[in-house]
C-alpha cells in the first residue's frame, strides 16, 4: 500500500498538487490522467520515491515497481535478459553460478572443492528466488512485449530506443512488486504487444497506478481514475471505471456550472436589494447583512473548471531549396556483429512525404540517426542537397541538452531570436513565467515533447525528421501535431506507430525496412502502421 497525505507538489513556484490525501491498495487499478503538465509524472516520481514533495508526506508499506517516460537502463554493456532478471536480483546468482562451473570444470583440490560448495549455496539461493521457472517467466513477458530470445542475448548498448523501452517494462513486470506505477507503458509497443500488456494489467495480483493516452487501455484495465486538475491544483478521485467517470466527470462539471448560475442569480439579487437599503441609513445593517450572505452563497460553490491550454502548433513555413535537399545512398550499419541493416537509398525530395515501416529493431530510429547526422553509417553517405535546413524530432529527446534551462535549449535552435519572441513562441507551447528557467532534465515526456517541437517551428526546416513525435502527448496536443502535419509544405520523413499520424501526413512513399525497400503508398501498407 502506499498512502499519501497532506500532499503538495511544486514545479518551481507553479503549484501542481494541493492537500492531496489519498492511498493506492492491493486491487486498485488507477488510471491517472490530466492534461501535459498537469503533474502526472512529478506525482509518479514521488509515489515512488525518486522525488521530494514541497509538502505532505509518502509511506509506501509494499514493494513498487516504476517505469518512468524515459527509463534508466544503467550499463549499457549489459546483456538485455540480465537486466531483466536484475529485477530479482537473480543476475548475479546465474553470474556466480557460471563462475563456480567454470571453477569446478577447470579447478582441482581445494579450489575445486570450495567451488563446489559455494556453488550449491548459490544454486540454493537461485532456487529460492524462484530458479528456472521465474528464468521460463522472465522469457515469456519479454517474448509478450517483442524482445525474442536473439535481441534478450545482445547488450543494451546495441538495442534501439524502443527496444531498451521495452526491456525497461519488462523488467518491471518481472520484478513481481505489489505496487506498480507506470509511465505510458505503451510507448514503442506494436498492437500485439499492447493487446497482451492489456490483459496482463487485468488480472494483476497486486495495485498499480498507469498513465496513458492510450483511451482503450484504461478503458479496459482501470477501476479507479484520479484526474489531475491543473486549474485548480487539486486531484479528483472517481472509485469507478474509465466509461462511467467520463460520464460522471461531465455530469460533475453541469452540476457545478447549474449551482454557479443559481448561486450567481441568487448573489445578484441580494446585492441589488442591499444598494436599494443602504439609502437608508436605518436599514444599513439589513443591507449589510445582505451583502454578506450573497458573498457567503459564492465563497461555498466549487472553484470552476477551466478549459485546459493546449500548445498552439505550426510548422515553420520552409526555406527554400533545391529539388531533392537530401539524399542517401548505400546506407549500412550495424553495432558489433548486430547487422541492423544493409544499402539502404533514399532521395528526400522538395514537399515530399515518407514514411519509414518495419518491426521494432529493424533500424527506423537508427536511419533516421543517419540522415540527421547525428550518427555515421558504416558504409555509404548522406549528401546535403541545395538550401538543406533539417529539422529532427528525436523520440528519447537526445536533441534537448537536459542541463540546460528550456530557454536556453530554444537559443540554440534560433541564436538569431530575441528572447522576447522566444517567449512568445514558448507560451503558445505553455511555456510561461519561471517555467522556461527550468532545466529540461526535470520535464515531463509531455513537456520534454512540446518544447522539442517549440525547437522545430523556430527552425525553418525544409525537410523534417519525426520519430514518433505524437508519443506523451494528450489528446488535445496529438491533434494539435495532426492538424501541422496536414498544412505543413516541406518534406517529412516519418516514423510512427500512430495511425493517425500516418492518415494526417498522407505520405507518397514508403521505405520498409529492414530490407530498404522502396515502393508508393498504398492502403495496404495502412495495418503494418501500428504493427511496426
Amino acid at each position: 500500500m502506499i498512502t499519501a497525505t497532506g500532499l503538495e507538489l511544486r514545479a518551481g513556484a507553479r503549484v501542481l498538487i494541493e492537500s492531496a490525501t489519498f492511498r493506492i491498495a492491493k486491487g486498485d487499478r488507477i488510471g491517472l490522467v490530466g492534461r501535459n503538465g498537469a503533474g502526472k509524472t512529478t506525482l509518479t516520481k514521488v509515489l515512488a520515491g525518486e522525488g521530494q514533495p514541497a509538502a505532505g508526506t509518502v509511506t509506501r508499506g509494499s514493494t513498487v515497481g516504476y517505469l518512468p517516460q524515459d527509463p534508466r537502463t544503467g550499463d549499457l554493456d549489459v546483456l538485455a535478459r540480465d537486466r531483466i532478471l536484475a529485477a530479482r536480483g537473480l543476475d548475479a546468482v546465474i553470474r556466480k553460478m557460471r563462475e563456480d562451473e567454470q571453477r569446478m570444470s577447470g579447478g582441482k583440490g581445494a579450489t575445486r572443492e570450495k567451488a563446489m560448495r559455494r556453488y550449491e549455496r548459490m544454486e540454493t539461493e537461485f532456487l529460492t528466488k524462484g530458479g528456472y521457472a521465474a528464468e521460463a517467466e522472465a522469457a515469456t513477458i519479454a517474448a509478450s512485449l517483442g524482445l525474442p530470445d536473439r535481441v534478450l542475448g545482445q547488450p543494451l548498448h546495441t538495442l534501439s530506443g524502443g527496444q531498451r523501452r521495452r526491456v525497461e517494462l519488462a523488467r518491471i513486470l518481472f520484478s513481481d512488486s505489489e505496487i506498480l506505477l507506470l509511465d505510458e507503458p505503451t510507448n514503442h509497443l506494436d498492437a500485439d504487444s499492447v493487446v497482451w500488456l492489456r490483459d496482463y494489467l487485468k488480472t494483476y495480483h497486486g495495485g498499480f497506478v498507469v498513465i496513458s493516452h492510450d483511451e482503450q487501455l484504461v478503458e479496459t484495465v482501470v477501476n479507479k481514475v484520479f484526474y489531475l486538475d491543473a486549474n485548480r491544483a487539486r486531484i479528483d478521485a472517481y472509485n469507478m471505471g474509465w466509461k462511467l467517470y467520463l460520464a460522471q466527470r461531465e455530469a460533475d462539471e453541469k452540476r457545478r456550472r447549474r449551482e454557479r448560475a443559481n448561486a450567481e442569480k441568487k448573489a445578484a439579487a441580494l446585492n441589488a436589494q442591499a444598494d436599494k437599503m443602504r439609502a437608508k441609513a436605518t436599514k444599513a445593517t439589513a443591507a449589510q447583512n445582505m451583502a454578506r450572505r450573497a458573498e457567503r452563497l459564492l465563497s461555498g460553490l466549487d472553484e470552476q473548471r477551466q478549459a485546459d491550454k493546449v500548445a498552439r502548433l505550426r510548422f515553420p513555413d520552409p526555406a527554400p531549396c533545391g529539388k531533392t535537399p537530401l539524399t542517401a545512398e548505400g546506407l549500412s550499419k550495424s553495432y558489433g556483429s548486430l547487422e541492423v541493416f544493409t544499402d539502404v537509398d533514399l532521395a528526400v525530395d522538395k514537399g515530399s512525404r515518407v514514411v519509414i515501416l518495419g518491426l521494432n529493431g529493424a533500424g527506423k530510429t537508427t536511419l533516421l540517426r543517419l540522415l540527421a547526422g547525428v550518427e555515421k553509417p558504416d558504409t555509404g553517405g548522406v549528401t546535403p542537397g541545395h538550401g538543406l535546413k533539417l529539422g529532427y524530432y528525436a523520440q528519447e529527446h537526445e536533441t534537448l541538452d537536459p542541463d540546460r534551462s528550456v530557454l536556453e535549449n530554444m537559443a540554440s535552435a534560433a541564436p538569431d531570436m530575441d528572447a522576447v519572441e522566444m517567449r512568445k513562441v514558448l507560451g503558445s507551447f505553455l511555456f510561461s513565467g519561471d517555467d522556461v528557467e527550468k532545466p529540461a532534465r526535470v520535464l515531463s515526456g509531455g513537456e520534454k515533447t512540446r518544447l522539442a517541437l517549440a525547437t522545430l517551428v523556430v527552425s525553418s526546416a525544409n525537410v523534417l525528421l519525426l520519430d514518433e513525435p505524437t508519443n506523451n502527448l494528450d489528446p488535445a496536443s496529438r491533434e494539435e501535431i495532426l492538424g501541422a502535419l496536414r498544412t505543413f509544405t516541406g518534406a517529412v520523413v516519418l516514423v510512427t506507430h500512430d495511425e493517425g499520424a500516418v492518415d494526417a501526413l498522407e505520405p507518397e512513399r514508403i521505405i520498409l525496412l529492414p530490407d530498404g525497400v522502396e515502393d508508393l503508398w498504398n492502403a495496404d501498407y495502412a495495418d503494418l502502421v501500428a504493427l511496426a
